[in-house]
């Protein structure tokens, strides 16, 4: 384990109502961090990985999440460093285009206005956390305890530390929430599997994300990003089976059974991601359902409470959600009880709304015939048509409904 030492990592007793940790050092939890230490809270950011996280695929800030960015000041620096993804093109089995989605100013489609890496994100997140927060890599939760005045935290170090407050900013696996919050959980599987990953760039390659759907319940894409490779993804209809947890060589292997035959660029995405098995990852398509976003003195933030699946809102939520729990907790610190309510009041139709995929609807979008596939191919001409797409896009696709009025929370100015 690897730790960056402030005043708080003297392990001394909490009580003051400041002394916090955050888990997950992603995008939700250095935003809060960043919020926590302006408000005056000692912050302890705690991250699974033996170092930050550099790899990953495109991520997207929609709406009021462009907001929360300006506030902290990183609206510029996440603007130089997007992919340059120019859009969105549905192609078939010989790369032909038949429905655009162009890239345009003022609106988010399925290509949004920003579109960056999650590693870069989560890098500019983190080098403005203040240096006052201490930083710790390597080591996890095991177990946590809770009175009326703070939390006894157990972790996999052997370490055991009191915090005022205990805010989980991990993703939708959370081993935290499963730890603690078990009961309170429901995970809605969508029937689909999904592997990502990273495959050298060609000099035919554009710079839009293309996407291809074939018969047997297939979907590959790729898409561009900025530093010279392509990111890919590849996936599948089928029954939870454990696929998602299975050896990569064993998942590499029943991904290349499965897609035999497919077509268009999929040998060469397989190819790819044996290539760099270091950034080849897979995840099941399912939302996280929650009752309660918090317990006494313990949150839930970000995908850990509201995994939405990839809806293209996950890093918006995960923005906007951090900065109404660190406001609310601001305003009222030594009743965290009443400031969990009142994030949790203000988020959940937001974070709800996000979460509107009906269940057969990530199916439809893998059909198994060719009857299936050119239905497909028909609606996406039709919603990609100039008259149809404005609306789809606004209220189809991954746009923002029930949006809560951010308060000005003063302390949370870069």
């Amino acid at each position: 384990m690897t730790t960056s030492h402030s005043p708080a990592a003297d392990g001394r007793a909490a009580g003051t109502g400041r002394r916090v940790l955050v888990t997950g050092a992603s995008i939700a939890g250095p935003a809060l961090a960043w919020g926590l230490a302006k408000s005056g809270f000692d912050v302890v950011l705690l991250e699974r990985s033996a170092e930050p996280r550099e790899t990953g695929q495109n991520i997207d800030v929609r709406g009021l999440g462009r907001e929360v960015l300006v506030r902290m000041g990183v609206e510029e620096a996440v603007l130089a460093n997007t992919t340059g993804e120019d859009g969105t093109r549905f192609v078939d089995e010989t790369g032909r285009p038949y429905a655009v989605f162009p890239k345009e100013h003022g609106q988010d489609g399925p290509t949004a206005e920003v579109e960056i890496l999650r590693g870069r994100m989560a890098g500019i997140l983190v080098d403005v956390v203040p240096a006052e927060v201490e930083r710790r890599f390597g080591d996890f939760v095991v177990g946590a305890e809770q009175d009326a005045t703070g939390v006894d935290v157990t972790f996999d170090s052997g370490a055991e530390e009191r915090f005022d407050l205990f805010l989980v900013a991990e993703g939708r696996s959370s081993r935290t929430r499963r730890l603690l919050f078990a009961d309170e959980t429901e995970l809605r599987d969508f029937g689909v599997s999904i592997a990502y990953g990273t495959v050298d760039r060609r000099p035919d390659d554009v710079d839009t994300w293309d996407w291809y759907t074939a018969t047997r319940g297939r979907v590959a894409s790729v898409r561009p990003d900025d530093v010279g490779t392509i990111r890919a993804s590849m996936s599948f209809e089928s029954e939870p089976m454990g696929f998602e947890g299975l050896p990569t060589e064993v998942q590499l292997q029943l991904l290349r059974e499965r897609f035999r035959g497919a077509g268009w660029q999929t040998e060469r995405i397989l190819d790819g991601f044996a290539a760099r098995p270091d950034e080849f990852y897979t995840q099941r398509m399912e939302q996280v359902v929650m009752s309660t976003w918090s317990r006494g003195r313990i949150a839930l933030v970000g995908d850990a409470a509201w995994g939405s699946g990839p809806t293209g809102m996950g890093t918006t939520l995960s923005l906007v959600g951090a900065h109404i729990l660190v406001g609310e907790l601001a305003a009222s610190p030594d009743r965290p009880r009443q400031a969990f309510a009142r994030y949790e009041q203000q988020m959940r139709r937001y974070a709800d709304s996000a979460q509107g995929l009906p269940r057969g609807g990530a199916r439809l979008m893998h059909p198994s015939s060719e009857a299936g596939v050119r239905a497909i191919r028909t609606m996406h001409r039709v919603t990609a048509s100039r008259p149809v797409r404005r609306f789809f896009q606004a209220n189809l696709l991954t746009s923002e409904k029930h949006v809560p009025v951010l308060a000005e929370y003063p302390q949370l100015r870069a």
